[in-house]
């Protein structure tokens, strides 16, 4: 039995049942889950975007707050994550879920958003604002990976998602967490699935391969407004990645180290942060 599937499956019953619409489009020649739930706010579509071997399912607890600030909630699963089937695209890996993501917002958000990214989430959403700025009329990066990196830090970073046993899932667990919940360390069986998929594991190898990170001009450059958020509790990703963006930031945009936060904070403090993101919208006048 895939315990961790039925769990996956019974919360999308769940959003499904409060009025969340789950269903597949084909953007970029990819078959593409997503959730879209239309809001009661005057704010502009929200869009968000999870990270390595995270699924649209890890930001569910945030849809109705969001909704009520915002006009559209949208949480695509990226390709060979969540209810989105396998796929990589080859050696260029990264670039070709890049390329899906940049679609989907071509051809399901068609308009502005407020575009939040979590992780390697984060990464792509400040690549889609850098190279497709028409897209993205705000930005909110969630502990944002993307920083240049010496190889050994990187092959460290990326060696927590080589899991190979359930002590190796308790630990990379430990690190997305403030306080890690007591089911996941008991479900360590279950959750080797999400980090062991050809897609994640094709991922990483192609992160490591190419020692790929964002460009500092493209950062420098962003126009619209810029949140930064990073956990008081980061554990998963180095410091070096708060210090590399801190330097490159635009000098506009707002950066805050927040107590409490792990690395996933969407999962952990769902209202803490739908009050993040609400006040920097109203801040930004979004």
């Amino acid at each position: 039995m895939d315990l961790m599937g039925g769990m996956q499956k019974a919360m999308r019953r769940m959003l499904v049942a409060r009025g969340v619409v789950s269903e597949t489009v084909n953007v970029g020649g990819q078959a593409v889950h997503h959730y879209a739930l239309e809001g009661q706010g005057k704010g502009p579509p929200v869009v968000l975007v999870h990270g390595l071997g995270g699924s649209a399912n890890g930001f569910g607890r945030t849809f109705f707050g969001l909704a009520r600030r915002f006009s559209r909630v949208l949480a695509p699963d990226l390709p060979g994550h969540g209810f989105s089937g396998e796929y990589c695209g080859g050696p260029t890996c990264v670039q070709a879920q890049f390329d899906v993501l940049r679609a989907y917002f071509e051809h399901v958000v068609r308009t502005p958003a407020l575009v939040v990214g979590n992780s390697l989430g984060g990464a792509m959403s400040v690549n889609l604002a850098a190279e497709h700025p028409s897209l993205v009329k705000a930005l909110a990066l969630v502990a944002p990976a993307g920083a240049a990196l010496t190889p050994d830090a990187l092959a460290a970073l990326l060696g927590h998602f080589a899991v190979k046993s359930n002590a190796d899932v308790r630990a990379l667990t430990k690190r997305l967490f403030h306080r890690p919940p007591w089911a996941a360390m008991l479900l360590a069986s279950e959750l080797r699935k999400f980090y062991t998929t050809p897609t994640v594991q094709a991922l990483a190898a192609d992160a490591l391969a190419t020692q790929a990170s964002i460009a500092p001009q493209a950062v420098r450059e962003l126009k619209m407004p810029v949140l930064f958020l990073w956990g008081g509790s980061e554990r998963l990703l180095p410091p070096e990645i708060l210090t590399w963006y801190r330097q490159h930031l635009p000098a506009h945009a707002e950066v805050h180290v927040v107590e409490g936060f792990g690395h996933v904070p969407q999962m952990e403090r769902p209202d803490a942060f739908v009050s993040h993101l609400v006040g920097f919208a109203d801040r930004a006048s979004l």
